[in-house]
């Protein structure tokens, strides 16, 4: 059973800014082996699965991956929070900000 809690289960508290460490981050964010792929390979496995067992599993690792993309997004923001345009770009996160307004 769930128990559904606002707070991250490993509470991140990132003081000091590292664009770099953003940009590595990105890649584990959505790369193709990052953690929103891992999630979606897995809720998408459950629907082959033959038995309700081996479903609810599958569900349960791939909302875990889901939480894994939460604590890479709360890593990034802390990272790049109170960076300039300036700092984004000389980074190499410049589309990044296009994108996403920073966030």
């Amino acid at each position: 059973m769930w128990k559904y809690e606002k707070m991250t289960q490993y509470p991140i508290n990132i003081k000091k800014k590292d664009l770099n460490m953003a940009k590595y981050l990105v890649t584990q964010y959505g790369g193709a082996n990052g953690e929103l792929a891992a999630a979606w390979r897995y809720l998408n496995q459950r629907y082959t699965m033959p038995d309700n067992k081996g479903k609810a599993l599958l569900t349960d690792i791939g909302t875990e991956e889901l939480a894994h993309v939460e604590m890479i997004s709360t890593m990034i923001y802390q990272l790049m929070k109170d960076a300039s345009l300036d700092e984004i770009k000389k980074a190499g996160l410049s589309s990044h900000y296009a994108e996403h307004g920073k966030a």
